[in-house]
C-alpha cells in the first residue's frame, strides 16, 4: 500500500472556485496506467496532472495527464497546476527554469515568484497549421453549434491548429453570441472522429476591454470534456492562428495578449499569451498565468 498526496487546483486565477480546476499528484511513482485513469475520473477535472522521476537528464521530471476518460498527450492549465504545487512544495524563491517531458515533447517552463504567489509561463510545442474545415464537414460543424456563416469572422478560415494538441479555431463576430452557445455534443463528437481533432475553440475579438483581446469557450465531448473553462492550449494555436491570418499589427517580433475564458459557464480565467514571430509569421508561442490551490487530500492505494 502506498499513500500519495492529491491536489486540486485552480489555474488562470487567483480566486478561488473560478479559472479551471485540475487534479495534481505529485508524486506518482508506482501508479499504473488504470489507477491513473480511476484516480482522474474520481477526481473529476477536465485533466489531472501525475508527476514522475526524469527518465533521462534532458528533463527534470515527466507529467502524464489524463482527462476523466482518457490519457492526452499535454494539458496547459494541468501544467501549470502540476508547477504551481511543485513550487510550493520546494518553497521557490526568484526565479527557476526548468524541463518537463510530455506527450507532446520536452517543453520549457518558467517560474517567477511574484507578490509572494508564483506566475508560471510554458513554451508550447512546434506550431502546426492543419486542415481548414470546409464543405459537408463545416455544414455539420455549424449546426453542431447554431451557427450561420454570417455569424463567422470573414478573414479567417475555421481552421485545426495545434501547438502540441490541436484545436479546430472558429472566430466568431459576437461576443454575445458565444455566450449563447448551446452545442449538440453528439454531433460534436461524431465530426471529431472524421476529422481527427477533438477540441472546439470557439472565441471572439468583440472585447471592450482594452486589457483584453480574445473572449472564448472551448468544447472537448469526443474525450469526456463537454466544455473546458479556461484552455491554455487552445489560447496559443490561437494566438499563431491570429498572426498567420494577420488579424493582429505586429509592432516588432513579439505579439502578446490576455485572452478570458469561462464566462459563460461562471468559471472566469484568464491566459497570458506571447506569440514570437519571425518575418510577420508565428515561429513559437508561449502561455502563462497564476493559480491557487483548493484542496489538498491523500489516497491509499494498493499496488
Amino acid at each position: 500500500m502506498k499513500r500519495y498526496q492529491i491536489y486540486q487546483v485552480d489555474v488562470f486565477t487567483q480566486e478561488k472556485f473560478q479559472g479551471n480546476p485540475a487534479g495534481v499528484v505529485p508524486d506518482a511513482e508506482g501508479l499504473d496506467i488504470n489507477q491513473m485513469q480511476n484516480i482522474a475520473r474520481e477526481i473529476n477535472c477536465s485533466e489531472t496532472a501525475f508527476i514522475f522521476p526524469p527518465e533521462s537528464s534532458n528533463h527534470d521530471f515527466r507529467i502524464r495527464y489524463f482527462t476523466p476518460t482518457t490519457e492526452v498527450p499535454v494539458c496547459g492549465h494541468a501544467t501549470i497546476a502540476a508547477l504551481y504545487v511543485w513550487a510550493h512544495q520546494n518553497n521557490m524563491t526568484d526565479f527557476s527554469r526548468i524541463n518537463i517531458k510530455t506527450g507532446a515533447g520536452i517543453l520549457p517552463i518558467e517560474i517567477t515568484e511574484k507578490n509572494n504567489d508564483y506566475q508560471i509561463v510554458m513554451t508550447q510545442e512546434k506550431i502546426e497549421f492543419g486542415s481548414i474545415i470546409e464543405g459537408a464537414d463545416k455544414e455539420l460543424l455549424l449546426s453542431a453549434f447554431g451557427l450561420t456563416p454570417d455569424e463567422l469572422h470573414n478573414q479567417c478560415p475555421i481552421q485545426i491548429v495545434s501547438t502540441g494538441h490541436s484545436k479546430v479555431l472558429i472566430l466568431i463576430k459576437s461576443r454575445d453570441k458565444l455566450n449563447q452557445l448551446s452545442p449538440n455534443m453528439n454531433l460534436l463528437v461524431k465530426l471529431s472522429k472524421h476529422i481527427q481533432c477533438n477540441g472546439y475553440f470557439v472565441f471572439t475579438l468583440d472585447s471592450k476591454d482594452t486589457n483584453i483581446l480574445t473572449y472564448g469557450r472551448m468544447f472537448a465531448p469526443a474525450i469526456g470534456i463537454n466544455e473546458d473553462p479556461v484552455t491554455g492550449n487552445a489560447h496559443s494555436p490561437a494566438g499563431a492562428y491570429l498572426v498567420q491570418h494577420q488579424l493582429m499589427p505586429l509592432k516588432g517580433r513579439t505579439f502578446h495578449f490576455s485572452g478570458v475564458q469561462g464566462e459563460a459557464i461562471k468559471r472566469t480565467g484568464i491566459v497570458d499569451v506571447t506569440v514570437h514571430c519571425n518575418d510577420q509569421k508565428p515561429v513559437q508561442v508561449q502561455i502563462g498565468g497564476y493559480a491557487v490551490i483548493v484542496f489538498q487530500a491523500e489516497i491509499t492505494i494498493g499496488n
